[in-house]
């Protein structure tokens, strides 16, 4: 029985990382997008998950919501820290500080 408990309990593991890697994925293309339609450049090697918690979607399902916090750059030289927030796949609250423009 024990096995079967630690087998269970590895593959939640498994999925977790599996399912954080893909989420991480999501979270870059929509900074990149954000950056892009802010005119800033997108630093991607920046991008890390600060927060995990539990959420409800719109629909009452109990869902992982998580914080990536991320860079980008207006002239090249300055870097801002900016975060977004998913809720499952879905882009929930994002942040991108005021700056002068180019």
């Amino acid at each position: 029985m024990a096995e079967w408990v630690l087998l269970g309990i590895m593959a939640v593991l498994v999925w977790f990382w599996f399912d954080s890697v893909a989420k991480r994925e999501i979270a870059i293309r929509i900074g990149q997008q954000l950056a892009a339609r802010c005119q800033l450049q997108f630093l991607d090697e920046s991008v890390a998950c600060e927060r995990l918690r539990l959420g409800r979607d719109s629909n009452g399902h109990l869902q992982i919501e998580r914080t990536y916090y991320f860079d980008v750059s207006n002239r090249g030289v300055e870097r801002m820290a900016c975060q977004l927030q998913l809720r499952g796949k879905h882009l929930i609250a994002w942040h991108i500080p005021p700056y002068a423009p180019q």
